[in-house]
């Protein structure tokens, strides 16, 4: 009799934790973002004007790569900034007819995609896109920064992909959200938490609201503006995952302007502490130098890198010995990618590099 009771339990056990096990894979399945690593439909730009015309040639340099390896989107408002960015990439040896580019006129302000574009979400097997408030940033570019048009960006590529669209009243950028592609996102709160973005926002709700929308169970905040970001510390150049439980965290070092003992260094410190006490793996990305560009000096700070289908772009400094060990890091960090190294100083100056620029779109399989 105690060995069928016995039995029994064990049964009910079995039962239990099986039940357990499923709810889990449903809250998988059910909701999500996929990790920027994972298979990709497409890569999406939004392609300079005028007034960022600089970044042109960094601009043919990325499309020229993203399109070898997969589709790219590129949003052009005038018919001048077509033929300039067809020059461009003709320019330096690229195919502008290349048939996995695709070529959109569409109205925008800003050549950030980023920070403006989609936040794309899995949720019930179904692609949907999310349209967060966009303000140029708290306005730390200048209150004459224009983001009216840029704000809509996410309703026009809904519109050109015939996917859904959800509409958050939160002021936020997708340069500052890294997900691991399971139950886990990395932000800093000194950005989302800015009073210029949100005022009176305070983490416990930011915490329920980031757990709803993206279908995450752990949202781990860093904190910190290090010195010349004026995105407010957007974690793209902090924190990136590699992997679902690892991420890289950068660090100054001797070499760096930002010295060991300094702001920036206890800002990247406790970053690396909060992710490590989280339960993930942490790797420290050394930044080894730093240039002149234009009477400023920056950092050699690689961590703003866009991983696409079989390749990863990191800006590039001009500083061979930087960018050759950069390189070989990352190829370490994603084995099975080509990665390529491209000076961007100009967008770096103006506040960022390739990630910053491109917005990745989730391969519609994924939804299956």
């Amino acid at each position: 009799m105690k060995s069928k009771i016995w039995i029994v339990f064990i049964i009910l056990l079995i039962s239990i934790l099986g039940s357990i096990t499923n709810g889990s894979e449903v809250h998988y399945k059910t909701k999500r973002v996929p990790a920027e690593w994972e298979p990709q439909e497409a890569i999406w730009m939004q392609w300079p004007g005028y007034w960022e015309k600089d970044y042109e040639i960094t601009f043919a340099k990325m499309a020229d790569i993203i399109s070898r390896y997969e589709k790219l989107h590129i949003l052009y408002k005038t018919d001048k900034i077509y033929a300039n960015a067809q020059k461009a990439i003709s320019d330096i040896g690229g195919n502008p007819k290349n048939t996995n580019i695709f070529w959109h006129k569409v109205p925008y302000n800003n050549a950030w995609m980023r920070d403006n574009g989609p936040v794309y979400v899995l949720n019930y097997n179904e692609l949907r896109i999310q349209n967060w408030d966009f303000n140029a940033w708290g306005g730390a570019f200048g209150s004459d920064i224009p983001f009216t048009l840029d704000n809509k960006i996410p309703d026009k590529v809904g519109t050109i992909l015939n996917l859904p669209v959800d509409y958050v009243n939160i002021v936020h950028e997708r340069g500052n959200l890294e997900f691991n592609g399971l139950d886990t996102v990395i932000l800093n709160w000194s950005t989302i938490g800015d009073p210029s973005r949100n005022l009176h926002y305070n983490k416990q709700r930011a915490e329920h609201d980031l757990k709803t929308l993206f279908g995450v169970t752990n949202v781990i905040f860093i904190e910190g503006i290090p010195s010349g970001d004026r995105t407010k510390g957007h974690v793209d150049g902090i924190a990136r995952f590699i992997g679902t439980s690892t991420v890289v965290v950068v660090q100054c070092t001797s070499r760096s302007l930002c010295q060991t003992d300094s702001k920036d260094a206890d800002i990247y410190d406790k970053a690396a502490k909060i992710i490590q006490e989280a339960g993930l793996n942490v790797i420290r990305e050394p930044i080894e130098g730093f240039v002149k560009y234009n009477n400023q000096m920056f950092d050699t700070n690689y961590m703003n890198w866009l991983v696409g289908n079989g390749f990863v772009i990191a800006p590039g400094f001009g500083k061979l010995e930087t960018d050759l060990a950069a390189k070989s890091r990352i190829e370490s960090y994603f084995p099975n990618r080509e990665v390529h190294i491209i000076e961007m100083l100009s967008s770096w100056a103006a506040g960022g590099g390739v990630h910053c620029h491109t917005n990745d779109q989730p391969a519609f399989s994924l939804s299956k």
